[in-house]
């Protein structure tokens, strides 16, 4: 079947409008949306009315779901669906200075999901339950597209190099306290390529995050340095992609390819989004 798109953003991305992710499945329009999320790293899915039960169960075709508790605890913890939200269970909202509050901040950070994990993720799918008056927008860039552009040094200083990785680095740029929270420092360091091939497409990306502290072969100091510049690079404005949230968006992204933030807004309402990461699997271009 055909598959209506419009772009997304000149150079990535998709739009489909006329698609209701309630009928997908492995035998329906999966092989379609999937060749897609290949080739374009970011789809959005417009007018979904979606229950819990069919987001997880669209995720499910990407993969296994990521399930952060089961890979801490090494147990087989039974996967919950992921709210990212500053409201309490009594609908209050934390205060802009909690430590909840503050680890939400760091989502503002230009980051990759998991990169942190013994398993990284291929793709987060995520969808709005409460919308804030204004801001709180997500951010894409491409470092697909932007590698293409990446000055010759610093492609230099990551080519054939690996990077490595801690949850902790980034939480520590927001507040040196939610740093050394003991969730945030449940898994050792983790090095992946910087620079990652689509087994599919053969199109390479830059693999790098806010929790990015090191390359290899090089002085963290050095690779900080690095690091900085080649996100700095990476996060300009031709590269970038600003989602303002409107209630039945469906967004999935390429955690291969795609860095990402959440931007701010008033905290004193509440901002709720489900987002569900898959894990990547043998076939996802990850040495694993």
């Amino acid at each position: 079947m055909l598959i209506n798109k419009k772009p997304l953003h000149p150079n990535f991305g998709v739009i489909i409008e006329d698609i209701d992710l309630n009928q997908v499945s492995h035998n329906f329009l999966y092989k379609e949306i999937r060749e897609l999320f290949e080739n374009y790293s970011v789809i959005l899915f417009k007018n979904q009315k979606i229950s819990d039960d069919t987001h997880i169960n669209f995720a499910k075709l990407f993969g296994q779901l990521e399930n952060r508790e089961a890979m801490a605890t090494n147990s087989d913890v039974e996967f919950e669906l992921s709210l990212v939200t500053n409201q309490k269970e009594d609908k209050s909202v934390y205060d802009e200075y909690d430590i909840k509050t503050l680890d939400l901040k760091a989502n503002m950070l230009w980051h990759t999901d998991s990169t942190f994990l013994p398993i990284p993720a291929l793709a987060n799918i995520i969808t709005a339950k409460i919308i804030p008056s204004s801001g709180g927008q997500t951010e894409l860039a491409s470092t697909r597209v932007a590698l293409k552009k990446l000055p010759k040094d610093l492609y230099y200083n990551i080519k054939d190099k690996k990077i490595w990785h801690n949850l902790s680095h980034s939480r520590k740029q927001i507040n040196n306290q939610l740093a050394k929270e003991s969730y945030i420092n449940r898994w050792p360091s983790q090095k992946w390529d910087a620079i990652l091939k689509n087994p599919t497409t053969g199109e390479e990306s830059i693999y790098i995050a806010s929790h990015s502290y090191q390359i290899e072969g090089m002085s963290e100091l050095e690779s900080q340095k690095i690091i900085t510049e080649i996100i700095n690079f990476c996060t300009q404005y031709e590269f970038i992609y600003s989602h303002s949230w409107t209630l039945g968006d469906v967004l999935i992204w390429d955690e291969r390819s795609i860095l990402h933030r959440g931007r701010p807004w008033p905290y004193e309402e509440p901002r709720t989004m489900a987002s569900i990461c898959v894990s990547v699997g043998k076939n996802d271009g990850f040495n694993i």
